[in-house]
């Protein structure tokens, strides 16, 4: 017996070489499974626990200097991820459905590119989770033009009421909701007010697509009944019970994109547009050729304009791709105001659309068209028209700011009555049937009335006793009763 200790105790002495050499030779990831084993091991009270020693070069932990910024924006968002994460059955739902999806979700991570840098430096500078950068990704597919059923529009979705109350400006020169620096402001004060309504980010993103007070009552009804208060708790909408899990299926995606199979593109970390003010009236074509840039792109990069030509009141604002705003300073300069594709012209006292259309060589229909303005329209001194450009190319590139209804100042008047009609009733028998046929006839107002100095229907009875050479009551022979049968 006492040859069976000694023997088992060398042999223990023996298992640490042993196992140091084999962590050696295997790697951190052997030393974890092994770590597994021991704890499993150890429930085993009739065991001793056994002491290891680690040893620092054997751990391999990745590390990130913080105190140096990431070339990568994509890096730069995952750095800033804080919100806690959602893990359901319908995050890994929507994960399928993107992955599933994969040049859908590269068009939308590729037409992100040019608003993600402004949105990620407005969200740390609030001290906000940088997740909510991908919120747009939810709400439009990045894209600032997209309208919902709801008249929702812009990256974030404002609907107009929402939009009026965060003070996003809303005529028929702009719509603020469309612009990405307004609308990512508003809707960040938006979230932020109700993030400290709640104290809760999942909450905070209901709120934002169902509604701070549903999602209270919400919340209300399951204290109540000493049910969980949490957002995968709730009883709520199917759109907003899907909600967060895509916004969390998308934070998954770029947090490890190689494990999903997915491929984004590079976004460097720099701005990608800059803010310019001009004092000078513009328009987004010549805007566009003074920032050596496609139209397509001044127009993605300016949503918010309505109108090919930029309001005149005050400086006008303009974001201009950041490589080009040298080009575009340097060509401002040299820009002669009249040489613009696009005008405005204020109608002075006692002019006219149709007078204004000759001196300007452009037919009164066109120009009626670009404004909006309907054949019968009226306007008056002070109304701006816009007055459109000579290139084809322009009025294909800008067709779709074209208004369909007037701005204000403009009068429609109300549409002639229908022609007044004198129905005359024909009586038929027929094989003991009757039958009654019914003749609308127009009645000449002015003439009718000229002749016998009344209007209305006795008028023309008097011209028609007339044409038969007889007259009184009876010009006119009334049609007889139809019977019960035929009513």
């Amino acid at each position: 017996m006492f040859l069976r200790v000694i023997a088992l105790l060398l042999s223990l002495l023996g298992a640490g070489p042993l196992m140091a050499d084999g962590l050696d030779a295997r790697g951190s990831d052997d030393f974890s499974l092994r770590l597994v084993q021991a704890d499993s091991l150890s429930d085993d009270t009739a065991q001793p626990p056994q002491a290891f020693e680690i040893r620092d070069q054997h751990i391999k932990v990745p590390t990130i200097d913080l105190t140096v910024e990431p070339d990568d924006l994509w890096e730069r968002i995952r750095r800033g991820f804080s919100m806690p994460d959602l893990n359901t059955d319908l995050v890994t739902d929507r994960q399928i459905y993107y992955i599933n999806r994969p040049s859908a979700l590269r068009r939308i991570f590729t037409r992100g590119q040019r608003y993600l840098y402004y949105i990620v430096e407005e969200l740390e500078r609030r001290g906000m989770p940088t997740e909510l950068a991908l919120l747009p990704m939810v709400e439009s597919a990045f894209n600032p033009m997209a309208l919902s059923s709801a008249q929702a529009s812009g990256l974030w979705q404002f609907i107009p009421s929402t939009g009026k109350s965060y003070r996003l400006e809303q005529n028929w020169w702009v719509d603020e909701r469309r612009d990405v620096i307004a609308s990512t402001n508003a809707a960040l004060d938006y979230l932020q007010a109700i993030y400290e309504m709640h104290g809760d980010w999942q909450l905070a993103l209901a709120s934002y697509n169902w509604g701070e007070g549903a999602v209270g009552r919400a919340v209300a009804k399951n204290r109540a009944a000493g049910l969980p208060t949490e957002y995968q708790h709730l009883n709520m909408p199917g759109e907003t019970r899907y909600y967060v899990p895509k916004l969390q299926a998308l934070k998954n995606i770029v947090a490890q994109p190689e494990l999903f199979g997915i491929s984004l593109p590079p976004i460097p970390n720099r701005p990608y547009f800059v803010t310019v003010e001009s004092r000078v009236a513009l328009d987004l074509a010549t805007a566009a050729r003074l920032a050596e840039t496609p139209v397509d792109e001044i127009l993605a990069l300016n949503p918010g304009y309505k109108r090919p030509v930029l309001p005149t009141n005050g400086s006008q604002s303009l974001a201009i791709p950041a490589d080009k705003v040298e080009a575009f300073l340097i060509n401002l300069q040299k820009h002669d105001p009249a040489s613009a594709s696009w005008k405005t012209y204020e109608l002075r006292e006692g002019e006219g659309l149709e007078g204004v259309a000759d001196r300007l060589g452009i037919s009164a229909s066109r120009l009626r068209q670009v404004n909006g303005l309907s054949p019968r329209a009226r306007i008056g001194s002070g109304y701006t028209l816009i007055v459109p450009s000579d290139s084809e190319g322009d009025r294909i590139s800008l067709s779709s700011l074209m208004p369909s209804r007037p701005q204000a100042g403009a009068v429609e008047p109300p549409p002639p009555p229908p022609p007044r009609a004198l129905v005359h009733h024909t009586v038929v028998r027929k094989h003991g049937r009757t039958v009654v046929i019914e003749r609308r006839v127009p009645v000449n107002e002015p003439a009718a009335s000229s002749r016998s100095g009344k209007g209305g229907r006795h008028s023309a009875e008097a011209e028609s006793s007339r044409s038969k050479g007889s007259g009184g009551k009876h010009a006119a022979t009334p049609p007889a009763k139809p019977s019960k049968k035929h009513r």
